[in-house]
């Protein structure tokens, strides 16, 4: 009998939905460290991504970088982004919002094309604590089926909450729907396109904070950050770093 009661409740909190759990509001941060010293984050974090299968740092005993870029609009940029990882031979992933899909057809197709991983940063970039679960779904599948229409491919795995705001409740209904939730691990006040600082500032920013296992957050509005990309991926391979892929780090990587 205990064993039929233990059987139901196991069963019970497997099929529970996302609705029932909690919405409270949280802001993505960690706390940066000295440079080559993995960064961390708050332990409360730690337990929501571990229950939800979700990342925001790889493996820290390995010199292996994820550059994730996010997308909201395009600037001009983009297209020297692609330049130097296609020079460079190394992989990105590129998390997409329903205006840079309706506005910039051509990159996102040339993303497919050169092997980059293109994921969901929702169609109308909403904080997904505010929005119901029925919203959410919707904001998600919206950039899912147009990017399906533009590339032919049907796969998005992963989801990047915009502003970097979540819930326990967006982390499970987001891993219900089918995607892994990818935060970050170094990242600098680049996204403010009238107070760009230069090249060697960006550079600056990016290398004192690079560390074994970082999921690097590069937003490619950034003059700046399209000037240095080519130095900054030199310069961590001098060091002994390599560039992977997220399916690298979601397929081989244990949880934080």
């Amino acid at each position: 009998m205990v064993f039929i009661l233990i059987f139901f409740a196991l069963i019970a909190v497997a099929v529970k939905p996302a609705h029932a759990f909690d919405n409270t509001k949280y802001n993505w941060s960690y706390k940066p460290a000295p440079t080559h010293t993995p960064a961390d984050t708050e332990e409360t974090y730690k337990a929501l991504l571990k229950q939800s299968d979700s990342y925001y740092i790889g493996n820290t005993e390995e010199k292996t970088l994820y550059l994730t870029f996010d997308n909201g609009y395009e600037n001009g940029y983009t297209e020297t982004v692609l330049d130097v990882l296609k020079e460079k031979k190394v992989p990105g992933a590129f998390f997409v919002t329903g205006h840079y899909l309706k506005t910039a057809e051509p990159l996102v197709k040339r993303m497919v094309d050169e092997g980059h991983i293109v994921g969901n940063h929702s169609f109308h970039h909403p904080s997904l604590p505010t929005v119901n679960d029925s919203k959410l779904k919707d904001e998600l599948d919206a950039v899912k089926e147009m990017f399906t229409t533009i590339t032919g491919e049907a796969h998005m795995q992963y989801l990047r909450a915009p502003r970097g705001e979540f819930s326990e409740r967006t982390l499970m209904l987001s891993k219900e729907l089918g995607y892994t939730n990818v935060f970050w691990s170094l990242a600098y006040k680049d996204w403010e396109v009238d107070k760009q600082r230069g090249k060697e500032y960006a550079f600056e920013q990016v290398m004192k904070r690079i560390h074994p296992g970082a999921v690097m957050l590069i937003h490619s509005v950034s003059p700046d950050n399209a000037a240095a990309l080519g130095d900054i991926i030199d310069a961590c391979e001098e060091q002994g770093y390599t560039f992977k892929s997220l399916d690298d780090l979601a397929l081989n990587q244990p949880l934080p």
